[in-house]
């Protein structure tokens, strides 16, 4: 069993981050480019700063791959009161997840699961409502509030608890990126013959166009992500919008607050406030101008 667990695919995953990681960086320091140089040189600074912004990226990594996303619990629950039920405006669409229904169905009948006390029924046992916003990810098996993808070189999901941290990733993934990308452009020397060239700087030069498209795909995803956090949506309802219920009949992103609240909801949680309520705002707003 705990060979299994080593072997599972966020575990590999992450270990080839991490190995991969560390082999670009031993390889920028063993060919002769700038950061080798300024070693030899004694001009640690910089050196040291790389290593360091290295290491924070990776760490930044493992703590979004990590952490939990903002998985809706799952746990029997009591029926809400009153005050709570209050609380969420009519006007919103109460919903339940299908899958987790049908996961909260196999385990209530399975004979390794057995009901414990008669007074629980199967319902008591079913997912609690499911929020707006949140979805249901097959690869977890869980919902996930405020659900933008599953990303699978985290080998985890990105949901409203850890989205900051995985955009914070991405910012500081491209500076590294970047600046190993000069590093590596430096130490290349072209000459001939080509043969002798490739074999003392092949490896410098593989890493350089590794370099480049790791590059290129975190700068794509990092515009992408920057422009739907200014605008307070997430991939899945960009992408699915035509699909999603509280989506499919509106003109407009009715979640959009405007570039400043946007930003501060994101990376502060300020104004606080579930979405139910913001949407069912513009909702009213809506229909009071068609009248």
């Amino acid at each position: 069993m705990a060979l299994w667990a080593l072997l599972s695919p966020g575990v590999l995953v992450r270990t080839g981050h991490t190995v991969l990681t560390w082999g670009i960086t031993l390889v920028l320091f063993l060919h002769d480019t700038e950061l080798r140089q300024w070693e030899e040189q004694g001009e640690l600074f910089l050196p040291l700063t790389f290593l360091l912004l290295v290491l924070g990226s990776l760490l930044l990594y493992l703590a979004v791959s990590l952490m939990d996303p903002g998985y809706v619990a799952t746990q029997p629950q009591e029926e809400p009161k009153e005050e709570q039920t209050a609380m969420v405006p009519q006007a919103v669409p109460l919903r339940r997840c299908r899958y987790c229904l049908v996961l909260d169905r196999t385990v209530a009948f399975s004979p390794l699961h057995p009901l414990k006390e008669p007074a629980l029924s199967l319902d008591s046992l079913l997912c609690p409502q499911q929020p707006l916003r949140a979805r249901h990810c097959r690869d977890c098996r869980r919902c996930v509030r405020r659900y933008d993808h599953h990303c699978p070189w985290m080998e985890n999901c990105v949901g409203e608890r850890n989205h900051p941290l995985f955009v914070a990733y991405l910012a500081l993934q491209l500076v590294v990126l970047l600046w190993g990308l000069c590093l590596a452009w430096s130490g290349l020397r072209f000459f001939r013959p080509w043969g002798l060239w490739l074999r003392s700087t092949g490896l410098l030069f593989s890493t350089f166009l590794l370099l480049s498209f790791f590059s290129l795909v975190v700068s794509l995803l990092l515009a992408s992500h920057l422009y739907l956090v200014a605008s307070n949506t997430t991939t899945w309802e960009f992408i699915s919008s035509h699909r999603i219920a509280y989506l499919r009949q509106r003109t407009s992103n009715p979640f959009d607050r405007g570039l400043t609240r946007n930003l501060a909801h994101f990376f502060c949680g300020w104004p606080s406030g579930p979405w139910e309520t913001l949407w069912a705002e513009e909702e009213e707003e809506g229909s009071s101008q068609a009248v």
